[in-house]
């Protein structure tokens, strides 16, 4: 009997080693992998911070999702595919007793990159607004997800913009289109749906590749110069998106005939600049401003009682702040679908897919969240991991970025083909045998 009652103390001790003492020490381990320093800073300094102040916000203002607290922790990888891949192995087995329900790559060369292991690992990649854009078939791609706003849905938006500019679809034909584009996977990403679209509507596609980080665009610009399009879409990154607006202004070409796609409008691209960037359009998936309810929530909460991540407030609303709160509420309303189906505890990554393959936010919840006209509504199934494909344009005027149009959809029926056609060259060159959600228990 002492032997006995010795075992089951020392089993009890175990136990309680690995499990928490109660509900409250549970926990959702969430790694972020950012870039405060390097190249890219200027961008993800602003969009950590928006990330952080919106989790610190849940924590403690909702005392967690549903009673889950989140517990993210940084790793700098000053935007290297390598060191966010290196960052990946450290942290998929989870920490603290939770496992990983989601990895945000927050960058299409590490998101290309993980993608195999990802899926092996059965982990969901999570890389809103970027990513494979064929992942958006979740058939093959079931572990990635380029939420919110594909690639292919950047061009068709874009593409439409222009249209409602000159008089409808119809009139885009016999016009010239340029694309300046930073010359990686991320840069190259939309050639396919371009491609598509020039051929469907009759406008001449000319592409224009400008290598990392390219200071000088001299090159560039003369052959702008010399082609004489109606319209640029820039699909630069960084301070190549600068280094664009100031030569285009030296070459004569108009600012209000330029738009940025995603990845080349913030206050980051504009403002070094200067009157260069007056007039200057761009995509807005994630909009610029304070005038939304959740950031008179984080004001008073965050903010004003000291507890903001953001190092010089006068950016509080800014594209890339703005950037990370919308992810932040993507990965928390998909926790928040998962616990609901699974029970009130930290998910695995299997859970996590099924949670983002059944995240749905309507205009009722963007409500109650306060994040309405900062978010789009998004509806992702097993089929579609974008969900959303649609975009707010902003231009910019000198001191901040205007918005010009509500959303504006891009075109799914005619992109789908293209999708899936890529999805399957990838799943055949693979040997993926694509799922068929319809019959799967889950």
């Amino acid at each position: 009997m002492k032997s006995l009652l010795l075992a089951l103390l020392v089993a009890s001790s175990a136990l309680s080693s690995v499990l928490p003492a109660s509900a409250a020490d549970v926990s959702q381990y969430v790694p972020l992998p950012t870039y405060r320093v390097g190249p890219y800073a200027s961008s993800g300094e602003l969009w950590w911070a928006g990330t952080r102040d919106y989790f610190r916000y849940i924590n403690e203002v909702e005392g967690g999702i549903d009673g889950i607290k989140i517990d993210y922790e940084e790793f700098e990888t000053e935007w290297s595919p390598d060191r966010t891949v290196e960052v990946y192995e450290r942290v998929k087995a989870g920490k603290n007793g939770s496992p990983l329900a989601f990895f945000f790559t927050h960058g299409t060369p590490a998101t290309y990159a993980l993608l195999e292991k990802a899926a092996a690992d059965k982990i969901p990649l999570i890389d809103p607004a970027g990513g494979k854009t064929e992942s958006v078939d979740g058939t093959v791609f079931p572990y990635a997800f380029p939420l919110l706003f594909s690639y292919y849905s950047q061009a068709s938006t874009g593409i439409n913009y222009i249209a409602s500019k000159v008089g409808g679809l119809d009139k885009l034909k016999g016009l010239k289109i340029a694309t300046v584009y930073h010359d990686s996977a991320y840069g190259r990403a939309t050639q396919p749906a371009v491609d598509l679209l020039a051929k469907t509507y009759g406008f001449e596609n000319i592409q224009i590749p400008v290598a990392d980080p390219n200071n000088e665009q001299s090159p560039q610009w003369r052959q702008i110069r010399e082609a004489k399009p109606d319209w640029v879409f820039l699909r630069t990154w960084g301070v190549s998106t600068v280094v664009a607006i100031k030569t285009a202004q030296r070459f004569g070409f108009p600012s209000d005939k330029i738009i940025g796609d995603v990845w080349a409008g913030s206050e980051s691209d504009v403002i070094p600049a200067g009157a260069a960037a007056i007039g200057y359009s761009a995509l807005a998936p994630y909009p610029a401003g304070t005038d939304f309810e959740i950031h008179k929530r984080l004001k008073a909460e965050i903010l004003d009682k000291g507890k903001s991540d953001l190092r010089d407030q006068k950016y509080f609303g800014a594209v890339n702040y703005n950037v990370g709160l919308v992810n932040a509420a993507l990965a928390v309303e998909a926790l928040r679908t998962g616990y609901a189906k699974f029970g009130k505890r930290p998910l695995n990554g299997e859970e996590g897919r099924w949670a983002f393959e059944h995240l749905t936010v309507d205009d009722a919840r963007l409500e109650k969240i306060g994040f309405k006209g900062l978010l789009q509504p998004l509806n992702i199934t097993a089929t579609d991991h974008e969900g959303g494909g649609a975009a707010r344009i902003q231009s910019w005027d000198g001191q901040k970025w205007v918005l010009q149009t509500d959303w504006i959809k891009a075109d799914h029926a005619l992109l789908r083909p293209l999708i899936e056609q890529g999805a399957q060259a990838y799943a055949k060159e693979h040997g993926i045998t694509p799922r068929t959600p319809e019959t799967e228990t889950n």
